[in-house]
């Protein structure tokens, strides 16, 4: 079942076990997860890249005057390799014990897809097929004779649109048709490899050919099997390993049943724009236009947003929310620490937080339903492989920029733990949509939009050269890219807003109760003078080093809670030492301790919630190694940070 920490939504249904249960499976971005959310009600995001939907999505769903349990799998190519999404797929098959298989088909590369469909069918599990994408692929110009395809794989095959729920609960109701039925397999491979199958099946006692297909496809660890013998036959004759052997009996046969049921083969729309995407001389200037474009919409938009509810909270919530407070306690030290949670406190979430992070992620979810991620990771293959990864790579960085979590349970679609130590220390490093909005809401907000580009700047460089360095620490070999391509698609408005939504309130709910209790201890600390007291420790660093306020040194140990916070208590400290109307930094600090503030935010200790996940993901000892390496880092290019400004600002 899908497990969330922090900032990005999760998905989590009790069920009853004893239900009968019914498997979603299909490879990566084929609209699996939309179609669990179309038949369980649940909210499960739906992105357009692999790596974000590798854990177990469970609800249910009344389907033909039945009750189902719906397991919604990791996105998979096939069920007998080693790769962690296979596994993981492969064990929740057997723990499920599924009555039925609703496999989700991308029909715009039916080919590809029909291989886990065979392999379904070949280990014995009532397969229904929802041929999805019907609507891109008769755009694009493909036929598919549904008919011809159903006959020749001896199980239902319902064409679906699973944004718009179209044809969904037809295919469902196929599956439930289908559940506990064994299905007709119809498809051959060579002679050789089913008269092993038929040898293996007859040896072990078993009537049906599902036994012969696990054995010779996974074999057991046990040498003295009865289909041990016929499996070291069949290696010796074809000369390479069976699972190997079969895997590519099982493509042959996908893509000569793809040509039999399908006229028509112009090139996707979606797919030659990709094809541009990722060439260089097309690919770089579309990326830098990508990234300016995200750039400017943060800029301004989420500048527009800030403003917009600044006002409206410094015009009718501030003022009865002042009046109310002084009825109630009066003026003293009590009131005034009030204050500074329900009043600037709040006012922080919304006019500095909440709109860069909203913006942000209404961008992320518009650039993950278009697929195009995945171009980028082809494009940046070559630039990652300096610091030793791969293009895959690119997808949990890329991820990294919404949401540091979310990008580190991504590490799991690298193949090795080099990549996945070297990548994981470099998301620690790349601006999450909350240090995002400490940028845009206090450098560019304050010191202009070219000083928030150079901040972006030096963080880049600390990236690539981390990487650069860890290339050459971390012992291994570097493995090569093997990406499939996702044609662009149009992202459906409801997908991208409800995920944005689902987001944000998130964020909200995480945030608001932080920045309450932070802003009323740090409101008591100043109400009571305390908050000398409480800098002292800091100060030798906070002041001597990096030639920030003491003061500002708490935001900071607030902000391992969540990086956002730094800003907003900040913003609260400055309206509480000035008085409302002076929430502008430059009130309370230099622009170069602003700059030098950002600098230290954005790359010091990852938040609590990184921390955990990063724990999970390479163990604590490499996460507290990463964690000390990071604030090091901050710290050290802080205090140079300053004395460099200080010749410029």
């Amino acid at each position: 079942m899908t497990t969330g920490v922090s900032c990005h939504p999760r998905v989590s249904a009790a069920t009853d076990s004893r239900l009968p249960t019914l498997l979603l499976a299909g490879n990566p971005n084929v609209g699996k997860s939309t179609v669990f959310n179309r038949l369980t009600g649940l909210a499960a995001l739906t992105t357009n890249y692999p790596g974000t939907t590798v854990e177990v999505a469970i609800g249910t769903a009344e389907i033909a005057g039945r009750v189902f349990r719906i397991v919604d799998l990791p996105g998979t190519y096939g069920l007998t390799g080693s790769g962690e999404d296979q596994r993981a797929a492969w064990e929740a098959l057997l723990r499920s014990r599924p009555e039925g298989v609703l496999v989700v088909v991308d029909a715009t590369n039916l080919a590809r897809n029909l291989y886990l469909v065979l392999q379904l069918i070949d280990l014995g599990f009532p397969v229904v097929v929802a041929l999805n994408l019907w609507d891109a692929a008769t755009r694009g110009g493909l036929r598919i004779d549904i008919a011809h395809l159903s006959e020749l794989l001896g199980v239902p095959v319902i064409a679906t649109v699973a944004t718009q729920g179209r044809g969904v609960m037809e295919a469902a109701r196929h599956a439930a048709r289908a559940a506990g039925r064994s299905p007709t397999r119809r498809h051959r491979y060579s002679a050789r490899l089913e008269a092993a199958v038929a040898e293996v099946s007859a040896r072990s006692g078993e009537t049906g050919t599902a036994a012969a297909f696990l054995a010779l496809e996974r074999p057991p660890l046990a040498p003295d099997t009865p289909a041990a013998d016929i499996r070291a036959r069949l290696r010796a004759e074809v000369g390479e390993e069976v699972p190997l052997y079969i895997a590519r009996q099982r493509h042959e046969v996908a893509e000569r049943i793809a040509r039999l049921v399908t006229v028509g083969d112009a090139e996707l729309r979606g797919r030659h724009a990709w094809h541009l995407a990722t060439r260089p001389a097309t690919g770089l200037p579309l990326l830098v236009l990508v990234l300016a474009a995200i750039f400017a919409g943060l800029f301004w938009g989420g500048s527009l947003l800030a403003a917009a509810l600044d006002g409206v909270w410094a015009a009718y919530v501030s003022p009865p929310v002042r009046t109310a407070v002084a009825r109630l306690l009066g003026t003293g030290v009590p009131a005034r620490t009030l204050l500074w949670g329900i009043d600037a406190g709040l006012n922080a979430v919304l006019s500095i937080g909440l709109p860069y992070v909203a913006t942000f992620y209404l961008v992320l979810a518009v650039l993950e339903d278009t697929g195009y991620l995945n171009a980028a990771a082809v494009l940046l293959d070559r630039t990652l492989g300096r610091m030793g990864l791969n293009g895959r790579a690119a997808i949990p960085l890329v991820a990294g920029a919404g949401c540091n979590v979310p990008a580190i349970i991504g590490l799991r679609v690298l193949r090795t733990d080099r990549e996945r130590l070297i990548a994981g220390t470099l998301i620690t490093l790349v601006p999450c949509s909350a240090r995002t909005a400490v940028i845009f809401g206090a450098v560019a907000r304050f010191l202009g939009w070219p000083w928030a580009l150079a901040l972006y700047g030096v963080t880049t460089g600390v990236i690539l050269g981390a990487g650069w360095g860890l290339n050459r620490i971390v012992p291994g070999p570097r493995t090569g890219l093997l990406m499939e391509i996702f044609p662009f698609r149009v992202p459906t408005a409801r997908t991208v807003v409800r995920k944005t939504w689902y987001r944000v309130r998130e964020f909200a709910g995480v945030a608001v109760p932080i920045v309450l209790l932070g802003s009323l201890v740090l409101g008591a600390l100043y109400e009571t003078g305390w908050i000398r007291l409480a800098a002292r420790p800091l100060a030798p660093v906070v002041e001597g080093w990096l030639g920030l306020p003491a003061a500002a040194g708490l935001t900071l140990v607030f902000a391992v809670l969540r990086k956002e916070l730094a800003l907003q208590l900040l913003v609260a400290l400055a309206a509480a030492q000035f008085g409302r109307g002076a929430d502008n930094l430059l009130s309370f600090m230099t622009g170069r301790q602003i700059f030098t503030y950002a600098l230290v935010n954005t790359i010091y200790i990852p938040c609590v919630a990184t921390m955990a996940v990063l724990g999970r993901a390479l163990g604590w000892r490499r996460a507290a190694l990463i964690s000390a390496g990071t604030v090091t880092l901050a710290v050290a290019l802080g205090g140079l940070a300053a004395r460099a400004l200080a010749l410029i600002l």
